[in-house]
């Protein structure tokens, strides 16, 4: 299981990386969702999935739950434990940040740093045995290079163009066509004010129209797009430091979640690690979910075939090969 603040995947294969249920929900943050929510969630990804294979619970030789701040309270975490357990009747299960499934997925459970990027932003990588965390702190403190974190910037460089201090572009329409209804352009504030209901997901949601005005041309977007890109870059470059990599060291480094799926954010991403010596940025293996099922095999000693379940990844996502 691959949880998240907006949705959550769940994946069930065999040891020889057959695919043989899928199944997506809510997201699974319990701190915006609530744990009764989260396990609802759980609950019904799980028997999906089961369902998709014709099998029990009593059936699984183990599963891994990659739950979005999980290991951030030591109460909270525990409960969490306690929540996977319970919905595979006691078998074994693992509950771990989500973090850790973006990292086995797209590096394949070797060494390096993986930096998330979707509705919030981190970086999490192993060396050798250890791991580090980096980011990670929430909207109000941290989130840089996320989709939030870009549809906040997004929503001011609006209100400048709305009020003559910037030159207007692309960027002014498409916002205009995706959140003001009538005529005038103060209906955002409403919207997206502090304590409107589900302010994270509806300003994250914006983060694609930075990418839509970019591809029009307009310079604004594009550069906040490119900030966001040296912003998580940033991130795996302090994730390496307290791995310990030395200077020189060759550092893999991969990505995954829907901002770097903006152009410009990959490739100044890709610019910021490459200018700054031995990291080598490498497109991901395949997708945690498919990573939390690799991680899942290793950690209760199954093994599983990793290329497999990268090629199933493909097809589920109309990949050639």
């Amino acid at each position: 299981v691959d949880g998240g603040g907006t949705k959550t995947a769940f994946a069930l294969a065999r040891a020889d990386g057959a695919l043989v249920g899928t199944a997506e929900g809510a997201g699974s943050d319990y701190v915006s969702h609530g744990f009764d929510a989260v396990r609802q969630t759980l609950r019904v990804g799980l028997e999906e999935c089961l369902g998709q294979a014709g099998i029990g619970v009593g059936d699984l030789a183990g599963a891994v739950f990659g739950l979005p701040c999980h290991g951030e309270n030591p109460a909270d975490t525990a409960r969490l434990d306690r929540l996977g357990a319970d919905l595979v009747g006691g078998r074994r299960s693992l509950c771990v940040n989500d973090m850790v499934c973006g990292w086995a997925g797209s590096l394949g459970l070797a060494d390096g740093v993986n930096v998330v990027a979707g509705t919030g932003s981190m970086a999490y990588g192993r060396r050798a045995g250890s791991e580090a965390r980096c980011g990670g702190w929430g909207e109000i403190v941290g989130d840089e290079g996320s989709a939030f974190w870009i549809g906040r910037r997004l929503l001011a460089l609006f209100s400048h163009m709305s009020d003559g201090r910037t030159p207007r572009g692309a960027l002014y329409e498409i916002v205009r066509s995706r959140v003001v209804v009538g005529d005038t352009d103060l209906e955002v504030v409403p919207r997206f004010v502090a304590g409107a209901p589900e302010l994270r997901r509806r300003v994250a949601a914006l983060a694609p129209a930075a990418a839509e005005a970019a591809l029009a041309g307009d310079e604004g977007a594009a550069d906040i797009l490119r900030v966001a890109g040296r912003e998580l870059a940033r991130l795996a470059r302090a994730s390496a430091m307290a791995l310990g990599y030395s200077a020189g060291e060759a550092i893999r480094v991969s990505y995954s979640g829907g901002v770097f799926g903006a152009g410009p954010v990959l490739g100044s991403f890709r610019s910021a690690l490459t200018n700054a010596g031995s990291f080598t940025v490498t497109a991901p293996v395949t997708s945690p979910v498919f990573g939390a099922l690799a991680y899942a095999a290793r950690e209760f000693g199954e093994g599983i075939d990793l290329a497999a379940l990268a090629r199933a990844d493909g097809r589920r996502r109309g990949v050639p090969g």
